[in-house]
């Protein structure tokens, strides 16, 4: 008979409450559908007001809004999105509607979904498209959403509508632009919220170029002295260096008792200024001497100090070029050659977010040299690039497969991701392309040899590029390599 340990009690409860957990979430997503539901049947009753009405159809709403905005104490906001979310899965969304119900997607999912399928019904209002390419969008959509997270779904949600409806999603990006704005908000404790909406490559590329000054900063920060000017240095006059005295000067003596006078109170001054007599006991503090305190900023607070400085000691204009010009932040863009070429206008990808207008990514290809020709297969999958030089080649082919660090769920940019084996190198793990992918230091930690057994988590890759990770409770995750969304 087999005789059961502590930890294998210990580990029978985890495994316990995490199932239950997961359930829970399967029956909260089901009463979410249910809600929604409710939702459509009010839209109905709202319809017939409004036939009856048609002259008080905006107070109608308004007033249908805030009675459930405030029977559910949420934002009006909110409760305007629920009932649209509500109302296109009803109209256009069956599949989707039925994975709600039965719990295979959260709210934060259908959301997503919901959103991105306005470009698409857009498209099919304006006979662009066939109205059952709605369909496709669905089948293509579920088959991440039921799989990965609401984040992650939005992502893919936008970049199938953009590759079924084409050149829309084009021009929406540019009538989009047209809108770029900033705005102030005042909150409370002397705050204030500044907003600014922007193209999404710029938005993009900042918040990238303010994480690696923010990085630097942290990096660099420490208590240290300052050094001071000498008392007979003046910036307001030329100083004097050596190469300015001959050395048979009569007038120059480098042994002169005055500079063994100012050596000597060097000598007897010690870390914190302090300056001693012949017999050791303290009889001055050197005034000169500043000790400037430790940076104890936060993360967040280097970056809105960085973000201030940038913005109030900056000098715009034409003579230190333009946005495009100076631009440090990275951002990873997805073009087809013939779109590059100019022979086409079909969108870009900007890797991890969504669509770009193809103008900006001729632009940006023309400031840069950093690009890398991708071969695809039939169903999307990045399968070799062009680059022929092993160690940097390995690492952009890794970057334009990956996107993103590879533990499920999480959408931290390859470029701020680690290359790790998945076999771990020191236990005979091979550099090659089928054992590497990139994880956030976050995750890149679950699987160190330091984390204790019962905490360790494991990775490996398989052939088709997925990495199955095995939590410590025995749980398998997977977690395939993001596609590029292709219609043939």
């Amino acid at each position: 008979m087999a005789l059961h340990t502590d930890f294998d009690l210990e580990l029978a409860e985890r495994r316990r409450v995490l199932e239950a957990w997961v359930e829970k979430r399967r029956r909260i997503a089901a009463l979410e559908s249910e809600a929604a539901d409710l939702l459509v049947e009010q839209i109905v009753l709202h319809d017939a007001e409004v036939s009856a009405s048609p002259f008080h159809r905006d107070a109608i709403r308004r007033s249908m809004i805030a009675e459930f905005s405030a029977a559910g104490h949420v934002s009006r906001g909110s409760m305007d999105f629920a009932f649209a979310d509500a109302q296109a899965l009803h109209d256009h969304l069956p599949a989707v509607r039925a994975a709600f119900a039965a719990g295979l997607l959260s709210a934060g999912h259908v959301r997503e979904i919901a959103r991105a399928s306005a470009l698409v019904a857009e498209a099919i209002r304006n006979k662009k498209v066939e109205a059952s390419v709605m369909a496709l969008f669905e089948t293509a959509v579920l088959v991440v959403a039921e799989q990965d997270t609401a984040a992650r779904t939005r992502a893919h949600a936008r970049q199938v509508a953009s590759a079924l409806i084409g050149e829309s999603v084009v021009e929406r990006h540019r009538r989009g632009a047209e809108e770029r704005c900033v705005t102030v908000k005042s909150l409370d404790d002397g705050l204030a919220l500044l907003t600014a909406v922007l193209p999404e490559w710029i938005a993009t590329a900042i918040s990238d170029r303010l994480s690696r000054m923010t990085r630097d900063v942290v990096r660099a920060r420490q208590d240290s002295v300052p050094a001071f000017l000498p008392w007979w240095s003046d910036e307001d006059i030329d100083a004097l260096h050596p190469e300015d005295f001959a050395l048979d000067d009569p007038a120059f003596d480098a042994y002169a008792p005055a500079a063994n006078a100012v050596a000597a109170a060097d000598a007897d001054a010690d870390a914190d200024g302090r300056i001693f007599s012949a017999d050791g006991e303290t009889f001055a503090t050197d005034p000169e001497i500043e000790h400037i305190p430790a940076d104890a900023r936060t993360w967040a607070q280097i970056q809105a100090d960085l973000f201030t400085d940038l913005l109030l000691a900056g000098d715009p204009s034409r003579a230190h070029g333009d946005g495009l010009g100076r631009i440090q932040g990275r951002v990873q863009v997805t073009v087809a050659a013939t779109t590059l070429a100019g022979f086409d206008d079909q969108p870009a990808e900007l890797d991890g977010h969504g669509p770009l207008d193809p103008d900006v990514a001729r632009a940006l290809a023309g400031g840069n040299n950093g690009w890398t020709r991708l071969f695809l297969d039939a169903a999307g999958m990045l399968i070799e690039t062009d680059t022929y030089t092993p160690t940097e080649g390995m690492r952009r082919f890794l970057r334009a497969r990956d996107q993103h660090c590879r533990f499920p769920g999480c959408r931290m940019p390859a470029h701020r991701c680690e290359v790790d084996h998945q076999h771990d190198h020191a236990k005979g793990g091979k550099t090659r392309l089928d054992n590497l992918g990139h994880l956030c230091r976050a995750h890149h930690t679950l699987k160190h040899p330091d984390i204790p057994d019962p905490h360790r988590w494991a990775a490996q890759q398989e052939r088709d590029g997925s990495i199955t990770w095995r939590s410590p409770l025995g749980r398998a995750y997977s977690d395939p390599p993001p596609r590029r969304v292709v219609f043939v």
